[in-house]
Order: structure tokens, then sequence, then C-alpha cells
């Protein structure tokens, strides 16, 4: 059962994302990481895609080498920017052909190089069913309990969700750090008719410059979680700091384990201390 659709019929799923390595340096670091994560037994793993040949052919290349070189079940990322209808249907072949099954469909960032057009399709929904229509793929889509970044609303940004996920077979969120957040963006959906199972993202925070970032990545860490961080570099430097976001995203997935998560879908930055860390103080993975 490699489907992430029949993964999550079948019980909680436990789930992490890598990004393809730029450079040997990169690939080295993952290629040790993937080492140190198999032995966990994970459901599936994501790999993330930004857009053009270049990102494109990695994404492709990781997908398929874990596929038939590792034990893992590897989900591609594909984004709808900057693609013409027939690119984005090439590419979905070529994974078909490759043997991937599980595909997140995005609608991505808008392109950096100025040369790049906006792309055909213009949300995700229609990479949905573009992909449905090239058939065999278990589709999954994001969801950000915070709102879009770039939505008007919060309600709007529920009611285009609910729309994308009606046609997906999963959604799984951007990161965030408390637990009301996917409660209430699940109380949402439930209200709006909709029942597709949405995997929270976990992102553990293990360093001040990190955390820093978040806001900038769209969900900013919230001030208690700020003062436990600062307050462990006070007292410990660095390496407080990590055994206290460690901790911090331990305690966000024992409070989504008691709402009955359908799993959890751990953004790992290409590096496994952090994950197999919560893991065991989880008591998950294989015994």
């Amino acid at each position: 059962m490699t489907r992430i659709a029949d993964l999550l019929a079948a019980g909680q799923t436990y789930s992490f994302e890598f990004f393809p390595p730029k450079n040997d340096a990169e690939l080295a670091t993952l290629a040790r990481t993937i080492g140190e994560l198999q032995p966990l037994s994970p459901s599936f793993v994501s790999v993330t895609y930004r857009g053009g040949a270049e990102s494109r052919q990695r994404t492709f290349d990781l997908v398929s080498g874990m596929l038939h070189t590792t034990s893992l079940n590897p989900m591609a990322h594909l984004i709808c920017v900057a693609h013409t209808r027939l690119e984005l249907a090439d590419i979905l072949v070529s994974l078909r052909k490759a043997g991937v099954e599980n595909l997140m469909a995005l609608g991505g960032d808008p392109p950096s190089d100025p040369e790049a057009g906006p792309g055909e399709l213009a949300y995700a929904n229609e990479l949905v069913e573009l992909a449905r229509a090239i058939g065999g793929f278990s589709i999954g889509v994001a969801a950000h309990p915070a709102g879009h970044p770039r939505s008007s609303s919060r309600d709007s940004d529920r009611d285009f969700l609910a729309a994308k996920l009606a046609l997906a077979d999963f959604g799984v969120t951007q990161f965030f750090f408390e637990a009301r957040e996917y409660a209430e963006l699940i109380e949402d959906l439930v209200a709006r008719g909709v029942d597709t199972p949405v995997l929270p993202g976990i992102l553990p925070v293990t360093s001040l410059s990190t955390m820093g970032r978040l806001g900038a990545m769209g969900a900013a860490a919230p001030e208690w979680m700020q003062d436990r961080l600062r307050l462990a570099d006070e007292t410990g430097g660095p390496e407080a700091v990590r055994k206290e976001g460690v901790e911090l995203a331990t305690e966000l997935c024992a409070d989504l384990m008691k709402l009955d998560v359908p799993g959890l879908h751990f953004y790992t930055f290409n590096t496994s201390s952090a994950t197999r860390e919560i893991y065991a103080a989880l008591g998950l993975g294989p015994t």
C-alpha cells in the first residue's frame, strides 16, 4: 500500500518533508539524513519543488531515486506557476511513468525570474483537476491555519480551501505552533461540509535565527513561544535553544494527537536529529 489516501484510510500516518539538494555538500547532508530517518519507517516522505527546469529535474531525480533505491514512499511536489498546461501534463506523465503515485499540488509563489511566465493555471485546484485527468495519483493540497498570506480574509481563504480539499484526497498544513489553530481550521472546514483528512505540519524551531524568519514564512511564533526560546538562550545558549525547540514541538504533537489527528507531517529542513528526538519522546516509529 503506497497511495497516501489508502494509508490515511487505514490509520494515522507519520511523514517527513525534504527539499532537493543544490550541490554536493547538500546532497551528502540529505543522504545522511535519509539514512537516519529511514529506520523510523515513515508512511511517506515529500519532496519540494520551486519551479524551473533545474528544480524540476532535482525533484524528479530525488523522488525517483527514493522510489527505486530506498524503502521510502515518496510524494512529489508540483506548482502551477511558470508552467504551461502542456508542461505540467508532461511532468505528470513522467512522474507516473517513473512509478510515482503521490502528488502535492500547489499554486506556488510568483516566480522571481523576470523571464518566467505566470503560467496557464492560476490555482492549485486547476492542477488537481489536470492530475485527475492524467490519472493514477493520490493528491494532496496545502492548507494554512492562519490563512494564506495572499488571501483577502480568513473566511474567503477557508472557502477556497474547502473547495480545493473537496477535489483532493488529503491536505497538509503550513507549520503552526498552537493546537487550537489546527482545531479551528478543522472546525471551519467541517462547517463547510468538508471532511477530507488534513495533516498538521510540524516545524521544530531549534535556533533563534529560525524563529526570526518564521513571520516571513507565513507563521510567526507566538509571544509565549518566543519567550521560552529566548530564556533558553539566556540560560544555556544555542544548545539549550535547540533542546527547548524540540520540547516545544513534542508538546505540540502530543496536544494534536489528543485531537485524533490523521497523522503528523514533519518539516525536516533535511536534518534528522530533531525529528528523531520527537519520535522517541512520543513513542512513535517501529519498536
